[in-house]
């Protein structure tokens, strides 16, 4: 009797699954059901038909992951709490659950829910629909904006797709199941596929996410040709996270990448703008930068700092030392997800650099330019200028050799000329070649260099200590920005500095006084045609003796030696897995916990004392401890 009753329920069951799985048939468009899929569509599919496989479908407790409730934002759960007390189906979903995972801060909480978006905006007092293609909810609680997706929302642009979905719409399973499987194929990359239940703390994987979270790899979740030709921005999107998290790109999604790489330019601006804040502003920005210009990405973004780059390294030694990429490896070492900057901050960066390359200056102008936005006032900068001026800064071809007899009256003079040249780039080729930069932008982050241009010797920055705002920071606040940008220019200068011994002969003629220095111009113009860039300059000897501007520069451009603080590695695809976990910060120890750098902390050191320093990181850096994995590498 009691065998005969558990066979009836175990019947029953699959008569509901079943019933369940019929519902939802009846609810597909007769179309998408019926209509063939285009013999294009069912080759590129044809390989993934086996994500239908309910056998590699996953649940997992979040909690053994290390994932808990108070990891998760107060406004998410608001959101989370009011819709599941409506009766709606609720989940986070998306890069948070991703980031959880690997014990990080998440940029932010994408909430979805079967509620319609209609039915959403209706519980929030402050809501607003958003978006045509990929509409969602944003919901602001306390100061927070929450995106919350609906189960519901099928972009109109993907109907074929759609017909695929359905197709493999597998039997046997329930229509929760059914519900979440439909949407994961959708996403961009499987990584990204995850669904987090915080309420049952249960993880549901379709789409082999775990796995790739796991190995640290980029795989989308159709196949990329396909992903990528639906939405191109998903390339950008694809080099972000790979940048922030260290992940290696699966062959697949490189070679889809080099495909449809030129069809990044048919984005709106404010897509690319927004897809390029992203990179920049959390802590990711070297490593986003080096990836834009391997994939021949960055001239569409920058297409004069394409060409330097073009001239300082090669994609095959991505370990070349350039000025402009230190300058964003100190920038990240000050902001991450859970203190971004704003836009203002490596738009100044960027003109900052770029005057230096049309217009080389003497290292000690560049201190005393710098030290000023950091002090807050002239005496203090100059002073600092003064005990650093002498030392040598390597960095060809944007810095010059100090002249040691300068008054403080003539640099008092050169830091206004830098500055306004950093104006003149900023207003001039749509934005220091970034034509996506709107013209209030550009007024703003000229506003930056605005004090400096007149009277710098009774200039007094409004901002008080030496601790960074990063509430101000990341609202583009003026005195903040100049602030932090100084320090990042400061410990870039330092970052720089090397022994006379080390200095090769080139290098010695290139760092010369004002008075006998040949000045080193690089006009860079940009080709639009991939990999047919090219620098031109004015003749000089050298050219002239038949050695070309390349040449020079690669003579001049020393061999890295980075210490342990003061380089990274720009790690991409690596065969030695274990190589990119070592040089990528993949847990929250090594990012959320970092206390902002003390803001005096080496800026006031002796030329001796730095030289010190960068003695003992060397030799301690075989001594270096690997990074503490997350519990989802135990």
């Amino acid at each position: 009797m009691a065998a005969s009753v558990r066979i009836s329920k175990h019947a029953l069951s699959r008569l509901k699954n079943l019933a369940n799985f019929q519902r939802s048939k009846s609810k597909m468009p007769k179309q998408a059901v019926e209509a063939p899929l285009s013999p294009e569509m069912a080759s590129a599919y044809s390989a993934y038909e086996g994500c239908s496989d309910i056998s590699k479908w996953k649940v997992l407790d979040a909690r053994r992951h290390g994932i808990t409730g108070s990891m998760i934002s107060y406004p998410s759960w608001t959101v989370l709490k009011v819709l599941r007390g409506k009766g709606y189906e609720v989940y986070l979903v998306g890069g948070c659950v991703r980031d959880l995972l690997l014990n990080r801060i998440p940029k932010d909480f994408d909430v979805i829910t079967t509620a319609k978006l209609t039915e959403v905006r209706k519980q929030f007092r402050r809501a607003v629909i958003f978006g045509r293609r990929y509409p969602v909810c944003r919901v602001h609680i306390k100061g927070y904006m929450i995106e919350v997706s609906s189960f519901e929302t099928v972009t109109e642009n993907a109907k074929e797709k759609e017909r695929f979905v359905y197709s493999l719409m597998p039997k046997g399973c329930d229509k929760e199941d059914l519900v979440r499987f439909r949407n994961s194929l959708h996403r961009d990359f499987t990584i990204n596929s995850l669904f987090l239940d915080p309420f049952t703390n249960k993880i549901y994987d379709y789409a082999n996410g775990m796995v790739d979270l796991r190995s640290l790899k980029l795989e989308t979740v159709i196949p990329a040709q396909l992903s990528f030709k639906e939405d191109p921005g998903r390339i950008l999107r694809g080099l972000r996270i790979a940048a922030r998290l260290g992940l290696s790109l699966s062959m697949d999604t490189e070679a889809a990448i080099h495909t449809f790489s030129s069809q990044v330019k048919s984005l709106d601006k404010g897509r690319l703008m927004l897809e390029l804040n992203y990179m920049l502003s959390y802590g990711a920005a070297e490593q986003s930068l080096f990836l834009l210009w391997k994939f021949n990405l960055l001239e569409n973004f920058l297409p004069l700092h394409a060409a330097y780059l073009d001239q300082q390294c090669t994609k095959e030694n991505s370990q070349t030392s350039n000025m402009l990429m230190k300058l964003f490896f100190h920038l990240d070492k000050l902001i991450g997800c859970d203190r971004p900057s704003d836009c203002t901050i490596w738009a100044g960066l960027l003109a900052f650099h770029l005057a230096l390359i049309n217009s080389p200056q003497d290292a000690i102008a560049v201190w005393a330019f710098a030290s000023v936005l950091y002090h807050g006032k002239w005496e203090e900068g100059i002073k600092f200028a003064k005990e650093h001026g002498e030392m040598n800064v390597n960095f060809v071809p944007e810095i010059r050799r100090s002249c040691k007899y300068k008054s403080d009256k003539e640099i008092a003079k050169e830091v206004p000329k830098l500055a306004d040249s950093i104006r003149a780039e900023i207003k001039k080729a749509g934005g220091i070649g970034m034509v996506f930069l709107s013209k209030k932008m550009r007024m703003n982050v000229a506003g930056i260099f605005e004090v400096l241009v007149s009277d710098v010797e009774s200039y007094k920055s409004e901002k008080k200590g030496f601790q960074i705002n990063y509430n101000k920071l990341g609202t583009g606040d003026l005195p903040e920005t100049r602030f932090v940008l100084g320090k990042v220019i400061l410990e870039t200068m330092r970052s720089g500095i090397v022994r006379d011994e080390e200095i090769s002969e080139a290098e010695k003629s290139h760092l010369k006084t004002e008075d006998t220095e040949e000045i080193c111009q690089v006009q860079l113009s940009h080709q639009s045609k991939r990999n047919k860039r090219q620098v031109s300059s004015p003749a000089n000897s050298e050219f002239k003796q038949g050695k070309t501007k390349k040449q020079r520069l690669q003579e001049l451009v020393p061999a890295c030696k980075n210490s342990e603080d003061d380089a990274r590695h720009l790690n991409t695809v690596s065969k030695n897995h274990h190589t990119i976990v070592d040089n990528c910060n993949i847990n929250v120890d090594a990012e959320t916990t970092k206390e902002p750098v003390s803001e005096k902390k080496g800026l006031h050191s002796s030329p001796d004392e730095v030289v010190k320093q960068k003695e003992r990181k060397r030799l301690h850096k075989s001594k270096k401890t690997s990074h503490s994995r997350s519990g989802l590498f135990k």
